[in-house]
């Protein structure tokens, strides 16, 4: 009895110290932003939207979806480039996405539309 007792400890302590699966995929998206944010260029500006398109495009976390925000973030950007459509397309995706975002983006998108 103690050796099953034992045994099903040991099973249960090797099985918590599996790793697991991030929710979402980053890829460079901090070193991107932060590189960006520092400099303000447009070589850096054009490899953070790769990035943001990245994270849209080839999602490889454990729940296989955009993160929270990002479709934001991404959208915010390309309406400040000039691509106003696309940009309140992405916001409004953000609220499909994650419904508790309404009620920010949605302040979001009456400002941008001002």
């Amino acid at each position: 009895m103690k050796k099953l007792i034992l045994l099903g400890a040991v099973i249960g302590l090797l099985s918590s110290c599996s790793s697991t699966k991030s929710l979402y995929s980053w890829y460079d998206y901090e070193d991107a932003t932060y590189q960006y944010n520092k400099k303000r260029t447009d070589e850096l500006k054009v490899k953070m939207m790769d990035q943001y398109l990245k994270l849209i495009q080839k999602q490889k976390g454990s729940r296989k979806v955009v993160p929270p925000g990002l479709y934001a973030e991404y959208g915010y950007a390309l309406y400040m480039g000039g691509k106003k459509e696309e940009g309140l397309n992405y916001l409004k995706q953000e609220i499909k996405l994650y419904p508790e975002s309404e009620s920010y983006i949605s302040r979001i998108i009456k400002q941008l539309e001002k």
